[in-house]
């Protein structure tokens, strides 16, 4: 059993999702859809890193979000409920300073006001680069 709205939920799905944003700035990657997860994938390149050559800790936390935002925005009915971020954390455990990075996201908590999703960003070689939590306020639109 799927954890998606759309239970027939494709990696194709989420190849224009979201467009025209940071997402493509930065040249993320949809990588994976799971029943229960989603993994995106960037590269590490000169513009994400930080002046010591390694990426940037702000960037982990830029992934982590839209990982775990847009898979919130794809548990719930988007033609009723809006989500928004309300708070993210991380622990950066491990420098990244070329290939790419990829984030796998799973849920902790999928309620009915917040869902809580944990995230977890590995280098090519499979190390854990960073650890984060991601919460997500779920509400009504109003007609």
């Amino acid at each position: 059993m799927s954890i998606w709205f759309n239970q027939l939920l494709t990696l194709e799905d989420l190849h224009d999702f979201p467009r025209d944003r940071i997402a493509d700035h930065l040249q993320f990657e949809w990588v994976e859809v799971g029943p229960d997860f989603l993994k995106l994938s960037m590269p590490v390149n000169e513009k994400v890193k930080q002046p010591y050559g390694l990426l940037h800790g702000g960037i982990s936390c830029v992934i982590a979000e839209t990982v775990g935002g847009i898979a919130s925005a794809l548990v719930i009915d988007r033609e009723k409920f809006y989500c928004f971020g309300l708070e993210i954390n991380a622990n950066h455990v491990r420098s990244a300073r070329d290939g790419k990075v990829t984030a796998t996201c799973s849920p902790l908590h999928l309620g009915r006001t917040t869902h809580v999703w944990d995230i977890k960003i590995h280098d090519e070689k499979g190390k854990l680069v960073c650890v984060s939590r991601h919460t997500v306020t779920i509400v009504p639109i109003q007609f």
